[in-house]
């Protein structure tokens, strides 16, 4: 007994040297950037060493170094970069996949979530390591981001807001165009009216896993007899949500397309406004004074245009009416709102496009005005800060996650060069090498 005993105690003793910081079983690497884009800086850097050890960047040196016991990785000849952050996606959802009314009425919350894990494995692989998704029915979002952080999927890191909150007929409506006597759980999850009921799904959303909640206080483009320019949430309504929200240590996202309704999300402290098609000089001052970020979407705009014009069996006649009116004005909302100082976050409504083109949004923020730089931080360091998490994503510094992505074309100089990412790394793991996905 005494021998079993001794055996039982060595076995003990290496499992807690394994599990230890430091223990034996910890990797070293380095990755060897040609040139760096770390977030933060104004200006790229040439020739540097990030240093990590296990999901963290230790050090970030200049020149070349190759630390003792250390896996190298040459990239010497890339421009590297943090992993990119897409602020405004739709993991599962993907309209076009077929006719959206019919895929309502015949694709279940089930094969949403199956898709959902194709889809974050695209985006990963575009070189988006990290996502906030503004609106997929809340069960099945939250286990799409459990199944991710368990290391089940594979997929970027994710904050989700659950089912988008707003009124009956809103844009958060999603019954809205169908038979009265239709019905599914997810299409009326996140329908309240009044300002107590709005309070009460916040708190029942926090409970059962979102990190943050959307509204939607005017209405939107790709849903059937709402107006984009009208506020259809009261400012009660909206209050209640923000309040309740931020008490929670939720932030607030706001679809917004109207003058009237980014104001008003505005004025009330939302943390940001999605869309903001018709905002106005007084829009910007309103969003500035409040710390409130524009997130813009233009390549979603671009897409329902697109679809409206060579695809019209893929919208509602009113749904493509609202697009050929609303899509055209959203790159000029993008310049103006960076030209006003408001922080301008990168995110593209994924979904309503293909999901895995997120970085076609580069090319068309700076076709809008926006320098590149300023475009990459925006899925960077100023995406970090939206989210509320710069402590561990959106640069290359010590103490970040070693989300890392590399291109062979200087971005700076070509605005696509980040559509064609060749290398991916997510917390010290390489997820893409050479173009070719590391299983």
């Amino acid at each position: 007994m005494k021998a079993q005993h001794r055996t039982m105690l060595a076995v003990a003793a290496a499992a807690v040297a394994i599990a230890a910081p430091g223990a034996a079983w910890a990797r070293d690497v380095v990755i060897h950037a040609g040139t760096l884009i770390d977030g933060v800086s104004d200006r790229p850097r040439r020739q540097v060493s990030i240093v990590i050890h296990d999901e963290r960047i230790v050090a970030v040196t200049p020149g070349f170094v190759t630390p003792a016991g250390a896996e190298v990785i040459d990239l010497s000849r890339k421009t590297v970069l943090p992993g990119l952050i897409d602020t405004h996606v739709h993991l599962t959802l993907q309209i076009g996949k077929m006719q959206q009314q019919l895929a309502a009425v015949t694709r279940t919350a089930y094969d949403r979530t199956l898709d959902g894990v194709a889809y974050a494995r695209i985006t990963l692989m575009a070189g988006f390591t990290s996502v906030r998704d503004l609106g997929g029915y809340t069960p099945a979002i939250v286990a799409l981001k459990k199944a991710q952080q368990a290391g089940t999927i594979v997929g970027p890191r994710m904050w989700v807001s659950g089912s988008p909150l707003g009124p009956t007929g809103g844009h958060a409506d999603l019954a809205n165009g169908f038979d009265p006597a239709l019905t599914k759980a997810e299409w009326s999850d996140g329908v309240v009216d009044g300002p107590e009921q709005a309070a009460r799904k916040v708190r029942a959303l926090h409970r059962d896993g979102a990190d943050l909640v959307k509204i939607m206080p005017s209405g939107g483009v790709a849903s059937v007899g709402d107006d984009p320019q009208a506020q259809l949430m009261t400012d009660a309504e909206i209050k209640a949500v923000v309040d309740t929200a931020h008490t929670l240590h939720m932030k607030v996202a706001a679809h917004a397309h109207g003058t009237k309704a980014i104001d008003a999300a505005a004025t009330l402290r939302v943390d940001s406004i999605e869309h903001g098609t018709y905002a106005d000089e007084g829009s910007y001052r309103i969003m500035k004074a409040n710390g409130v970020y524009m997130v813009p979407t233009l390549i979603a705009g671009a897409t329902v245009v697109d679809y409206a014009r060579r695809h019209p069996e893929l919208l509602s006649p009113s749904v493509a009416a609202k697009a050929l009116q609303v899509g055209p004005l959203m790159s000029r909302n993008a310049y103006e709102s960076w030209k006003a100082g408001v922080r301008v976050a990168f995110g593209t409504d994924a979904g309503v496009y293909p999901h895995g083109r997120n970085a076609d949004e580069f090319a068309l923020m700076n076709q809008a005005g926006i320098p590149m730089m300023a475009t990459i931080q925006s899925a960077t360091s100023v995406a970090a800060d939206l989210i509320g998490d710069p402590a561990d994503i959106g640069s290359i510094q010590p103490g970040r996650y070693a989300d890392v992505v590399a291109t062979d074309s200087d971005p700076l100089q070509d605005n696509t060069a980040l559509q064609r990412i060749d290398f991916v790394m997510q917390g010290g793991q390489v997820m893409k090498r050479d173009n070719r996905p590391v299983l």
